[in-house]
């Protein structure tokens, strides 16, 4: 079967189009797939009827596309982010590694930079392909590869999920002590996240939309009352390392600052993919971009802030309370107005919890055809039970689970960017060794890579990884030579490095011996 280009823009860009009809069906042909579940049919049927979305990792084909949620490239992308699990990152600056503000402020920027170029590279292909981001991992790393990385997506959004509803819960209980238990703050926050993923993409984006505005007012009233009660930025100082333990702290912070960004890649194609081919990446990349970076760094460094207050009424209310107990005493002063607002902050993870259940249960059925069949409301429910019940069972661990937790996500993210972005500007470039995505062939195994060269460069990977990492339970042998009393953690930079070193020689192999 011949090739053909959609369109001149599409030529430009390398994606190429198959004459397949089928490989790209619309909502109604997906939604009567499941009129054929026997008694279960009706019954889902009435589902989709009602709204819920019926797509789940097919292709979006061009004729279902439009410039609907364009600006949502920016919008949702800040309404994720102004959130308050987004301000204890900034504190654990401090907590943890014992930096002071300016330092963390630098810290934050300069990875924070990195993070949100990377993510915002993987945005731009949503529009380009009409695929959900897992798929597109099919193209560098065969089916196989794709089942791997949507395994560790699921992983990672679960991940996220449970910091997400346990600091949810967590500040819902600080409000009147005593009165509502943490693990009936964790569900109610659990149960609102779950409402627009189980509808799905387009109420998912009305949500988002919107959400960022009421938020963005209380981080502003934030950093008045923490002014109010008087920063230092000079604070830490005195508990600052030195020399190469210092460089370690700046590191090993610079990861998670990192992975607070990167995080968001291996999702980042799933929110735009229903926008025409013909979507400028350029814009699209800008928004995700600035999506991204001003609301993180804005709140990061927020909750750095917080932290200098040297009162002891709030130093006492950290050591209680963790995150959420400061911030009610950053509110006390304005009383009952202050409890709602904690409130309100309580229940904005909602907006940053609604993108990891969303996609979580696209990468489930990523995992392979047999999964895929089954309907994608049922995986977002599944999802939900999960983190709810782990969110449960790891209450009392919040800053352990949150700093471990961001420190491993930026490794496989960082080769994982790194990898999809040496397929797409080497190998399917224009006029490059494969010129373009044949993206009718997204569910085909037989048309797709093999896998092993981009299986082998995420080996590689995680080796890098392994050697450089600094973690509480293991740090590897580069991670421990290049200083610091706790080591350095080198892990994200070394798997971006080792995979982006191993990738090209091996792909460009892998075609020539498969012409795939």
């Amino acid at each position: 079967m011949s090739a053909s280009y959609a369109s001149d823009d599409e030529k430009e860009k390398g994606i190429v189009e198959h004459d397949v009809v089928a490989a790209a069906p619309d909502d109604a042909v997906i939604a009567e797939r499941y009129a054929r579940y026997g008694k279960l049919g009706p019954a889902m049927q009435r589902i989709f009827a009602s709204g819920v979305e019926a797509r789940g990792v097919e292709r979006v084909p061009e004729s279902e596309r439009e410039y609907k949620h364009f600006w949502n490239n920016l919008l949702m992308w800040w309404s994720v982010n102004c959130v308050l699990t987004t301000i204890p990152i900034g504190v654990l600056g401090q907590s943890i590694f014992t930096l002071s503000f300016p330092h963390v402020v630098a810290t934050i920027l300069c990875f924070g930079t990195l993070g949100a170029l990377s993510t915002a590279f993987i945005a731009t292909l949503g529009p380009q392909t009409g695929l959900r981001t897992m798929i597109i991992a099919r193209y560098s790393s065969g089916y196989a590869g794709g089942i791997i990385y949507s395994i560790l997506n699921i992983l990672t959004q679960l991940g996220f999920s449970v910091t997400a509803v346990i600091l949810g819960g967590q500040t819902l209980a600080a409000i009147n002590p005593g009165t509502l238990p943490l693990v009936v703050g964790i569900i109610l926050v659990a149960v609102c996240s779950l409402i627009p993923c189980f509808v799905g993409y387009s109420l998912v984006h009305v949500y988002e939309r919107y959400a960022w505005i009421i938020i963005f007012l209380i981080m502003l009233f934030l950093w008045g009352l923490g002014g109010h009660a008087g920063f230092d930025i000079g604070a830490q100082k005195a508990f600052e390392d030195t020399g190469r333990d210092l460089s370690a702290d700046i590191l090993s912070f610079g990861g998670i600052v990192f992975g607070s960004f990167s995080g968001w890649a291996p999702l980042a194609a799933d929110y735009n993919c229903r926008l025409p081919a013909d979507t400028s990446s350029t814009k699209v990349f800008v928004l995700t971009f600035f999506g991204l970076f001003i609301p993180i760094t804005f709140v990061e460094i927020l909750g750095a802030a917080l932290m200098t207050i040297t009162d002891s009424a709030y130093t006492d209310a950290f050591e209680a309370g963790g995150t959420g107990g400061l911030l009610s005493q950053v509110l006390s002063p304005w009383k009952g107005g202050g409890k709602f607002i904690l409130v309100l902050l309580a229940f904005s993870v909602v907006a940053n919890n609604i993108p990891n259940t969303y996609s979580a249960g696209l990468s489930m059925q990523a995992l392979g055809r047999p999964f895929a069949v089954v309907p994608r409301f049922f995986w977002v429910f599944l999802s939900f039970v999960i983190y709810t019940v782990a969110g449960v069972a790891g209450r009392e661990h919040f800053s352990a689970i949150l700093s471990n937790f961001l420190s491993i996500l930026s490794y496989w993210t960082a080769f994982f960017i790194v990898i999809v972005a040496e397929e797409h500007f080497i190998f399917r470039r224009k006029n490059g060794p494969l010129g373009g995505y044949n993206l009718d062939e997204w569910d085909m195994p037989s048309r797709l890579p093999l896998g092993i060269a981009g299986i082998t460069a995420g080996c590689f990977g995680v080796a890098g990884a392994v050697v450089g990492m600094s973690e509480v339970w293991y740090v590897g042998p580069l991670g421990k030579a290049a200083g610091g009393f706790f080591g350095t953690d080198l892990g994200f930079e070394l798997a971006a490095g080792f995979a982006a070193v191993t990738f090209p020689p091996l792909r460009w192999l892998e075609i020539r011996l498969t012409g795939r």
